[in-house]
């Protein structure tokens, strides 16, 4: 990111605010949440709100906004990525640098589970709300449910996410839905990853809300991902997680389970935007390749 574009950003948040609106009106829109090839390929940068700057072997990985944004932009630009999710603070970022024309867009709406917080299964909504997310005339709006049995905060989250897919759904946009079952181990918030608990995850997802015509899930992929997305018909986007140790099997992984009628693509973002190897071009091409 050149220091004269990181000024530009800076001095028109300063003295034009209203200019991030006017560049939302104007922004192109996708036609269709999928690519020429039926598939989406997501590029997810909304973990920063929650706290979460860590990737790989990096804690501090994702606080260089402007090393954020560049590689974010260096993804944008590679053929077959379909789109974008992340908070108000980096949208906005990108509309002011031009980078959106022809991608979905889609808002994060709960960040208030701060990682590592005592409150964490509380997960307030502090982002988007559906009503921004129409104005801004976004794609659609994503929020976390982790669902922890022995936790009694995880309720208030779940009430919530059942709203904001009304809200999102009367919007006439997406909810984009990403569940876990979750719990406590040694005062941190684990996610269940068996086959059993994200299926499970995935049937209570599904069934948020006054209807499901524009819901749409975000899911790991795990073992016997075959039995897993057998719980729902609803259209399905991989997560791609934290960075792997090893990255071609996980991309054969995604590979193979992009083969399962209800996944329509990939909403990806730290094991692309800091690759190992810091190719993020390298990267995001093998992951476009496989759609």
């Amino acid at each position: 990111m050149p220091v004269e574009r990181l000024r530009e950003i800076i001095e028109t948040r300063v003295h034009n605010p209203d200019a991030i609106a006017e560049a939302a009106a104007k922004r192109v829109k996708a036609a269709s949440p999928v690519g020429e090839n039926g598939k989406a390929m997501i590029i997810a940068a909304d973990h920063t709100a929650r706290g979460a700057l860590r990737s790989g072997d990096r804690p501090m990985a994702m606080a260089d906004r402007a090393d954020l944004l560049d590689r974010l932009c260096t993804a944008l630009s590679r053929p077959g990525v379909t789109g974008v999710l992340a908070t108000a603070d980096i949208l906005d970022d990108l509309l002011l640098l031009g980078v959106l024309d022809g991608k979905s867009v889609y808002g994060s709406m709960n960040r208030g589970g701060l990682a590592g917080a005592s409150w964490e299964m509380d997960d307030r909504f502090t982002g988007y709300d559906a009503e921004a997310i129409k104005r801004m005339g976004f794609d659609g709006g994503k929020m976390l449910l982790r669902v922890d049995y022995s936790d009694d905060r995880t309720v208030p989250t779940i009430e919530a996410c059942a709203k904001a897919v009304n809200e999102l759904n009367e919007a006439g946009v997406m909810a984009m839905v990403e569940p876990f079952i979750s719990h406590r181990s040694n005062g941190a918030v684990r996610n269940d990853l068996s086959p059993d608990a994200v299926a499970t995850s995935v049937a209570i997802a599904s069934g948020l809300g006054r209807s499901s015509a524009r819901t749409w899930l975000k899911v790991p992929v795990v073992a016997e991902m075959e039995r897993v997305m057998a719980a729902s018909t609803l259209p399905a986007l991989l997560l791609g997680g934290d960075i792997s140790a090893d990255p071609e099997a996980t991309f054969a992984r995604w590979g193979a389970a992009l083969k399962l009628p209800t996944v329509k693509g990939l909403a990806v973002g730290r094991s692309l935007l800091y690759p190992a190897d810091d190719d993020v071009v390298s990267a995001v091409d093998t992951a476009v390749g496989l759609l």
